[in-house]
């Protein structure tokens, strides 16, 4: 990538959250904990579900376990490049691995738009059509889907990102954020910059619709069957499962929809970060927490899990 002084882009400087040396030693920590507890509930879940011979046959807790790995993913694309930079003030990134940094975060978040799709459609499927839940939603049918996902979603920002990447940069090479987002990036490109920046947000705003939509569409008819349900146990039981389920997806498209409606000025930035600091850091550790807190399956298979590494732990202190 040429400058106009003829030299080569080679590395990008990532500004961070702009604040000072001693607010950001105080953030550290804080990022530290959030990222190790994320790591741990998330590794618990797929641990639990793993080990637990039904839990490990039922679709709606096969996509669960796969969700909590994707998660697991996505919080080491970001934080971990934060936490260096936080602690050691070297904000240096270098070009490739900038692109590379933008298109993983920006596929596994995609990635997450189809998950949050593909756990809607299962509680369409087992609420809506019970009687065709064990034959539509099987193990084997989950495992196609959990692919699939990861295909679409890393599929989804591949044009985009090569695209952007053969721009020219002019001028300053500082990144005004904390990731290699996309915006600010295409704001160091000087013209003409073709249909990059089209494309980009025709991908984003696509993806995004698509998958907001259908979960719309899926949530919608599932209350809809729940409320015309003559027992009060089975609506009370369904209404109890997708309220964690809706609970995760309005804070995940709630952040990620807020981009959209940030309005330009000098405020802009800021209110970018705090919102990419949410759903890249905050909803990965809160997602294990929601889905979990009410869902007693797991719950018994985490106590029996529990009691098995004590009794472990007991026999190897007594022998």
């Amino acid at each position: 990538m040429e400058l106009t002084n003829k030299t080569v882009v080679q590395e990008f400087i990532l500004l961070g959250f702009g604040i000072d040396q001693q607010k950001q030693f105080l953030l550290l920590p804080f990022l530290i904990m959030l990222y190790v507890l994320t790591l741990v509930e998330n590794s618990t879940i797929i641990t639990v579900v793993l080990i637990d011979g039904q839990l490990s046959q039922l679709p709606m807790y096969i996509l669960l376990s796969s969700f909590s790995w994707l998660e697991m993913c996505y919080v080491t694309t970001s934080v971990p490049r934060l936490l260096s930079g936080l602690a050691t003030q070297d904000q240096v990134i270098s070009f490739h691995a900038c692109f590379l940094q933008f298109y993983i975060f920006f596929s596994l978040g995609n990635t997450e738009f189809f998950f949050l799709s593909a756990m809607a459609l299962d509680r369409y499927v087992a609420i809506c059509n019970p009687l065709h839940y064990p034959r539509i939603m099987s193990p084997k049918f989950c495992y196609r889907l959990i692919a699939g996902c990861w295909v679409v979603g890393f599929l989804g920002y591949l044009l985009p990102v090569v695209l952007i990447s053969k721009l020219s940069f002019c001028g300053n090479n500082i990144i005004d954020h904390f990731v290699c987002d996309p915006m600010p990036i295409l704001s160091l490109a000087c013209p003409p910059l073709g249909k990059a920046p089209l494309i980009m947000q025709i991908s984003m705003q696509t993806l995004f619709l698509v998958n907001v939509f259908f979960v719309m569409f899926s949530y919608g008819n599932v209350i809809y069957t729940l409320m015309k349900s003559s027992s009060k146990g089975h609506r009370r039981k369904g209404f109890s499962t997708i309220s964690m389920h809706l609970l995760v997806v309005t804070l995940f498209y709630g952040t990620v929809g807020a981009m959209y409606v940030i309005p330009s000025g000098e405020s802009h930035s800021n209110i970018s970060k705090a919102i990419t600091v949410f759903y890249a850091a905050v909803t990965p550790f809160l997602n294990p927490l929601i889905y979990c807190l009410r869902n007693n399956k797991v719950k018994e298979a985490l106590g029996k899990l529990l009691r098995r590494m004590m009794r472990l732990l007991l026999k190897k202190i007594t022998v």
